[in-house]
């Protein structure tokens, strides 16, 4: 999501292997009389392997939907086949946590978990739509080059804002800049390494060698830490940080906190080029109801809540829809190509 796509080799190793590893955590509280409802694209890693092949494999009754997301849809599809598990991304999550059509179906209780990954999912979003629903919601964590799994959570314990665990047979670390370990609670870098790391990049020797050690760790890009119980937290991508006034941003943390505002009903925030900062944070607003809000209010609401070099002091924007990829992630790079666009613009003006 922040450049061209890159082809992952993945091995029949790997997917057995992570279908493996999977089926240790989710036998504990997903017997097979139970029925799933994944909604995304099978053409992405997530519901192809740990929605589409492992109900398959174990058997299980598995409901989709074909097309673009429909929240009335997938809410008929809830209160007729009344499924007790869910995988589905946070703008979904978000959806069911504050759409109006939730309201018209009687689903608040039918689900008893939903499984959110793809992308950060934030505490106070888990807890709405948990409230909603009346079920439990828990998150994992991976990416394509991990076939995709590396951390979840269990059914029994899942952590609020946590992405779980590392899954078994998985090794994991934070590192600094220069490579060093870091302790509990410091962030940096998350690696992984385990029988479901890729194989490399098709047609791609110099990729591969940039984040696929000859040890077999693979560096995800992925800002991230770990608590004293050994439960992973991801911020951001490493390339998604703003860096003010050479201190880092998370967009994905000012997101959040833009979703907890009343009158918001979707948020991104990337950085645009400032002379004297450096960079500056700038968000691109969804009202739930057009002209409620106004670039200022918006300003003055994050400023109350954030340390100075987090603020919204590149501007707001108020737009009809964030971009988003098939599988719910925030294509941020498309904002930052309308920043270069304007700038470009207005050079030439």
């Amino acid at each position: 999501t922040t450049g061209l796509p890159k082809g992952v080799c993945l091995t029949h190793h790997n997917l057995v292997s992570n279908l493996r590893q999977l089926e240790v955590i989710e036998n504990q509280g997903f017997p097979e009389d139970h029925k799933l409802i994944s909604p995304l694209p099978f053409f992405h890693i997530y519901a192809y392997l740990v929605s589409m092949i492992y109900c398959a494999w174990r058997g299980q009754q598995m409901i989709t939907m074909s097309g673009r997301f429909d929240m009335e849809q997938f809410c008929q599809l809830l209160e007729e086949h009344r499924p007790q598990r869910a995988h589905l991304v946070p703008p979904i999550i978000l959806g069911l946590a504050k759409s109006p059509v939730v309201d018209q179906y009687d689903i608040a209780g039918a689900l008893k978990l939903i499984v959110s990954a793809a992308a950060p999912l934030s505490s106070d979003s888990e807890r709405a739509v948990q409230e909603r629903l009346r079920c439990t919601v828990k998150q994992g964590w991976g990416m394509s080059e991990l076939s995709p799994l590396a951390t979840f959570n269990t059914d029994a314990a899942p952590r609020s804002g946590s992405v779980g665990p590392l899954v078994p047979s998985t090794l994991g670390k934070i590192v600094d800049e220069q490579g060093n370990s870091l302790p509990p609670n410091e962030s940096g870098e998350l690696l992984i390494k385990g029988p479901q790391v890729m194989l490399g990049y098709l047609d791609a020797p110099d990729k591969t060698a940039e984040c696929l050690s000859e040890s077999g760790w693979l560096r995800t890009g992925d800002v991230a830490h770990y608590d004293e119980d050994g439960y992973f937290y991801v911020t951001d991508r490493i390339k998604e940080l703003i860096k003010v006034r050479g201190y880092p941003v998370a967009p994905a943390e000012l997101e959040a906190l833009l979703l907890t505002h009343p009158n918001v009903q979707d948020a991104a925030v990337i950085q645009i080029p400032d002379e004297k900062s450096g960079e500056l944070p700038r968000a691109y607003v969804v009202l739930k109801q057009e002209g409620t809000e106004t670039e200022e209010s918006i300003q003055l609401w994050v400023k109350e809540q954030v340390a100075p070099y987090k603020r919204l002091d590149g501007g707001v924007i108020f737009t009809d829809a964030v971009p988003k990829s098939a599988s719910g992630k925030i294509l941020r790079r498309l904002l930052r190509d309308q920043v270069a666009e304007e700038a470009k613009a207005a050079s030439e003006n």
